[in-house]
């Protein structure tokens, strides 16, 4: 083995524990500039992404403040601490960091990695959206378009839909007690596995998306695989937005997702689970015409007293949170 590596990917805490996570590897693909390059290189980038070999059942250690934890990365190379929240913290970004210091197949490996975590005020709201056909132009109903808009165009090239980012700057806002402030807490829920972690940061940090926790699909480690990347069962992100929801049990959430696939279904089982949790849920329209099923979904939600936007354009949902006063009035977005 040439080389071992940590890849580690954004936290979250409360005001009790911290969760944070990332993957052994062998090697990972790194360099920004990976994802703007153009043609077969770019293709060849993504390919290697799903080629990436994990480490697994070795041992890694937690530093954050004066504090260290120990854990082993599974079989796919995962692990994952949580952990009481060693010292107290003001809300916002803060960093940490995870140490390997192992030796593997007769070679002796020390890597550290840093990375943040985000820690939100009681105020904030949690705002929780799906990736693909939400705010990223996927086209996850076709397979094969899908596939090929992946491998072909770069973060430069693809784009999110018209005026969604103005909608989650705006969301950013919204906060019933600080309403000029950046305090929420935003996830990024998806069913694409963590593979594209580093694609999905970059493509948000270019358009100007709010900063966010990303929670992925399992890691996959084949060319075959890829084939199948985005699709499967999507249970996970029932089960990752309960998690999220429960971590948090002083917030209320808003709800982004698209009727491409099961995000209706889905946050309908979320509002149940967690009723007077959930302030509001939006939806997009993927086809030409509304689906009946997701219409009578968010009815039966609003009934619920959730407040529901079943949109074809962002600046329906953006007029939706200014008239329901989930913003209060409009700041000065970012450019």
């Amino acid at each position: 083995m040439k080389h071992c590596d940590i890849k580690l990917y954004r936290g979250y805490a409360n005001q009790n524990k911290l969760v944070v996570f990332g993957h052994v590897i062998e090697k990972y693909p790194d360099g920004k500039n990976q994802y703007t390059r153009k043609g077969f290189r770019y293709a060849r980038t993504i390919i290697k992404l799903f080629s990436i070999k994990t480490i697994p059942n070795v041992q890694v250690t937690l530093k954050i403040g004066n504090s260290s934890f120990t854990t082993n990365a599974q079989e796919d190379g995962y692990f994952r601490f949580s952990v009481s929240l060693p010292s107290t913290f003001e809300p916002g970004w803060h960093k940490y960091q995870v140490n390997l210091n192992e030796i593997i197949e007769n070679k002796h490996f020390n890597v550290t990695k840093e990375e943040e975590f985000f820690l939100p005020y009681r105020s904030s709201y949690g705002i929780i959206s799906d990736i693909d056909d939400t705010f990223l132009i996927s086209h996850s109903r076709k397979s094969f378009k899908k596939l090929f808009v992946l491998l072909s165009k770069n973060i430069q090239a693809r784009k999110p839909f018209q005026d969604v980012v103005k909608h989650y700057q705006l969301l950013s806002y919204a906060n019933p007690v600080h309403p000029h402030i950046k305090e929420n807490i935003f996830f990024y829920v998806s069913s694409s596995e963590w593979n594209l972690y580093d694609m999905i940061v970059r493509f948000s940090e270019l358009n100007g998306l709010p900063k966010a926790i990303l929670k992925l699909k399992k890691i996959k480690s084949g060319v075959d695989d890829f084939i199948m990347t985005g699709s499967g069962n999507h249970q996970h992100k029932f089960e990752k937005i309960f998690n999220i929801i429960n971590f948090y049990p002083e917030l209320q959430f808003i709800l982004l997702g698209d009727d491409s696939q099961k995000d209706p279904e889905i946050y309908q089982q979320i509002g149940k689970k967690f009723p007077g949790k959930i302030k509001a849920v939006y939806i997009r329209q993927t086809r030409s015409r509304k689906k009946s099923v997701t219409t009578n979904i968010l009815k039966e939600m609003q009934e619920s007293k959730i407040e529901t936007c079943y949109f074809d354009h962002s600046n329906k949902a953006v007029i939706h949170s200014l008239e329901q006063g989930i913003v209060f009035q409009t700041p000065e977005l970012d450019q």
